[in-house]
Parts: structure tokens; sequence; C-alpha cells
């Protein structure tokens, strides 16, 4: 019997291939970053055959660092950046156009033109999402509107769409030579294409966005056997399919309604587990596919998506150069005391939840000559915070359900401060797990339930441990004191796109 489950977390910046054993432990893995690519203000992209290609090597790499053999898999998961998509040629593989990333902004214009009839939250009742250019329906129709020649190859079938998951399963699958060109429910879900009551793509919707059925994948479950890979997986089963965030509340064991995690990455996104009944907001967060495990009823979930958190560090190195590394901001942020009243607001490409404002953009308040690069530093982190601090109190509104603590993971929760900080701002407990990577864990355990190497979501509780957990030990003054701040910089970056 194999002893492993790999898993491919295809993420905003990099590629990783993660084995874990039957405990949820990491026995390997590899990881390459990939270029992000800025042909114009507001529009992000990525090269998706140099993510293809990076997936391979990280696929060959892992395994080698552990003498492993696709035989020692008993599976694979998938986790993909979700609002991400591409077009690509059914006959050559070729992409018509570089991936759209869901950081891009380009189909503003799109997004005020289907709100003038109806408003922005005129597809929430069916797709539990706002009309925005974080999904990935309208970046279609954009590339629908400019490629010369997609719309009647997309019409005809012979272009395919899909978010990153898609291209990705196509590829492993044999690409030209038969690879299966599908995707899973919590994918569909973040295109706005797709019912949440039928879990189908919505043809009235398909018919305002003029986007043809014919170049979209069907949608299956996130947890069933696919198909089987080429190389250099040849003969291991695909067996899981989640979209990066629920991948990680899978891993974070969040099966039970009130659940709750948040991911620290590029960008931050919280989510509860809503049971079986979608969830509908009125304080600015997302209804989505949680989950759906073969054959049972579809898990929900409530989704505060917050676009720059990571990539603000990221920011500061690659564009300020304050930091050579994303490694010595915190030592950088723990040079001054407090943050000498200085507030970055990172509405790169506008802000997310809970404000959906597209025509907001990014700005530091409160500079004085005090201010230093450990004070823009320190803000910067504590931006993550606020943002997440911004996002729970709109999900405590929604859900009516006091969280008890936040279950958090991704890159970023190896920062102390931050995570003291976030405690002290929210005053909950945050807890972090003994295994960070949940995003590549969550889609391994999908793909072993699938194929029987975890047997019931028991096995996944019983393997979350805890590693760290911060208490709250800030003052409820100072706290009050501090997000009132928070509150006035994010006023002052509204409305600067007019």
């Amino acid at each position: 019997m194999s002893k492993y489950v790999g898993s491919i977390d295809q993420g905003t910046t990099s590629t990783r291939f993660i084995v874990f054993d039957s405990d949820g432990n990491i026995r390997t893995s590899d990881q390459k970053e990939h270029a992000q690519l800025y042909p114009q203000p507001g529009w992000v992209e990525h090269d998706p055959v140099e993510i293809w290609r990076n997936t391979h090597s990280v696929i060959v790499g892992a395994l080698g660092k552990a003498h492993l053999a696709p035989e020692d898999l008993s599976c694979i998961g998938i986790a993909n950046q979700r609002e991400t998509m591409l077009l690509w040629d059914r006959t050559t593989g070729s992409p018509l156009h570089n991936a759209i990333v869901w950081q891009d902004t380009r189909t503003d214009r799109l997004v005020a033109r289907f709100a003038k009839h109806g408003g922005r939250d005129r597809l929430r009742a069916k797709t539990g999402l706002p009309l925005a250019t974080y999904f990935s329906g309208l970046k279609l129709a954009w590339l629908l509107e400019n490629v010369p020649g997609a719309r009647a190859r997309a019409a005809a079938g012979d272009a395919l769409f899909g978010n990153i998951d898609a291209w990705l399963i196509w590829n492993l699958t044999g690409g030209t030579k038969g690879g299966l060109h599908i995707t899973d429910v919590t994918n569909a879900s973040r295109t706005q294409l797709m019912n949440l009551a039928t879990l189908d793509w919505d043809e009235e919707i398909l018919s305002l966005f003029d986007i043809p059925r014919a170049c979209l994948p069907p949608i299956r479950s996130s947890s069933e056997v696919y198909g089987a890979c080429v190389e250099p997986l040849k003969g291991v089963a695909i067996g899981g399919i989640l979209g990066d965030q629920q991948a990680a509340l899978f891993g974070q064991a969040c099966l039970m309604p009130g659940d709750a995690k948040n991911t620290y990455g590029t960008g931050c996104f919280m989510l509860m587990n809503t049971g079986e009944t979608p969830f509908p907001s009125s304080c600015g967060l997302l209804t989505t596919v949680a989950y759906k495990l073969g054959r049972e009823k579809p898990i929900f979930a409530l989704e505060g998506s917050i676009a720059i958190t990571g990539a603000l560090v990221q920011w500061l190195r690659d564009n300020l150069g304050i930091i050579a590394t994303s490694a010595e901001v915190e030592d950088l942020a723990r040079s001054v005391k407090d943050n000498g009243d200085v507030y970055v607001v990172p509405a790169f490409s506008g802000l997310y939840a809970p404000y959906w404002q597209q025509n907001a953009r990014g700005v530091i308040a409160g500079l004085t000559r005090f201010a230093n690069k450990g004070h823009i530093a320190r803000a910067a982190l504590e931006a993550t915070a606020y943002q997440v601090r911004d996002v729970l109190d709109a999900m405590v509104k929604d859900s009516e359900v006091e969280i008890q603590e936040l279950r958090c993971d991704g890159g970023m929760v190896v920062n102390a401060l931050l995570m003291q900080f976030q405690a002290d701002i929210l005053d909950v407990p945050v807890v972090r797990p003994k295994v960070i990577e949940t995003t590549a864990l969550g889609a391994a355990y999908a793909a072993g339930l699938a194929t029987g190497f975890w047997k019931t979501k028991d096995d996944i509780k019983g393997n979350w441990r805890i590693d760290k957990r911060w208490r709250p030990a800030m003052a409820a003054s100072d706290r009050a004191r501090f997000y009132a701040a928070w509150k006035k910089a994010v006023s002052r970056s509204l409305d600067w796109v007019v």
C-alpha cells in the first residue's frame, strides 16, 4: 500500500509540491517562484506555461529529495489560486493570453456596466458574490472581447476556460493527448458564473456576460477520483481539487458550522464554515462553497477576502527596498516601540471585503519627520491585522456567532509580532497549528478521502494539533484608539480613482 499523499499548492507567487504521511506530517517538499507581470497599472498577469513548467519541476524535485517514486503515492490533490484564470487552445495547448490574476482590475469598466442596472449585488442571490473585478467570469468576458478570434474559438469549444486548477489537471492528465477539462465546485463558485442552488453554470448569467458554455469545464465535487496522471506522476490518481482558501479551511479541520480560519498569504482570507445552507451576507462578505465530498451535500462558507497582506511586505522589499528579504520585516518592525501613528492602507487594487471599493488606492497616513522605515514596516504588518479585524467584525454581524478563537495558517504566521498584534486587536486568541501548510494539506485530505487513504473526516480532526497560541494582552482603550485611527486612514484611501 502507498504510504503517502501528494499535494500541488499552486499559489499567487509560487508553486509547491508537498508529500504528506497519514498523520498529516510533511515527508518532502519543493517550491519554485514564478514571475509577476504588470503590463499596465492595475493589470496583473502570470505566464501559464511557466506555472506548468514549475509544477512539473517541483514534483520531480520533491520526489527526488526523498527518493520517492510515483507508486509511493496513493493519490494527489490540487489547491490553486482561485480567481486567476486563462483561456487556452485545445489542439495546441497554448494559452491565448497570459493568465489574468485575481488581483487584476482591468474589468472595472465591465463591473460598472453590469452594475448600472441592478447594482453591484444583482447577482449575489444566485452566486453569493458582488460584481467586482476579483472574480474570474468577468475576466473571461474581457478576454473574449479583446483577444482576436477568442470568442469564435470558445463558442466552438476549441478554446478552453478554467481557473488554474483546470489548466494543471488538463496538463497532468495528458494535455493535447486526452487531458481532462474539469473543475470543482469551489473553483466554479469563484467565477460568478455558477448558481449556488444548482451547482451548475447559470444560463442567465452566461447570457448576460455573453460567455459560451462550450468553453467551460464540467463541474465536479472536491473529492473523487477524476483520472490518472501522466508523467511525472504516471498512474497516480488525482483525487482532490479545492480552491486554496477552501483547502486551508479543510486542512485546518474546520468541519463544523462556526469553525473559522484565516490564511495569511499574498492576500488574507478568512472563512467560516456555515454548514449545508448558503448563508447570505449583508455585511460585505462572500457566500461560497467550502467543499463537497463525493456525493455528500455541499458545505458552504462565509468568506472575507483581503487583497494585499503578504504582498505589502513584498512591496516594501521589491519597490521601496527597505528590506532585502521578507523575513527581515519583523526585526525592522521591532526596532521601534510602536507604529509612530503611521498607518498603511494597501489598497493597491482597491479594497476587498468588507468595503468592496474598487476606486480606493493605497495610502500611507500619519507621516511626520519622526517617522522612519521601522514605523513603516510596523504599520505594514499592522495593516494586515486591522484588515482581518474589519472582516471578523463583519463575519460576527452576519453569522451572529462570536468566534472563540481564530485558527491561522500561511506564510506570515511565522511572524510572532504580527500574530500577537492580531490577537490584541481582535481580542480573541490566535492559534497556529503544528502543520502550517494547511492549504496543501487540505487538498491532500480531499484526495486521500477519495482513495481511502484516510477513512473519515474524524481522521482529519485527529491529525490537527496546536503549535502556538497567542492570547490578547492589549488594554481595551488602546485597542479602540488604534482601530479608530485605522478606520480614519481607510477613509482617506476611498474614491481616489474617479
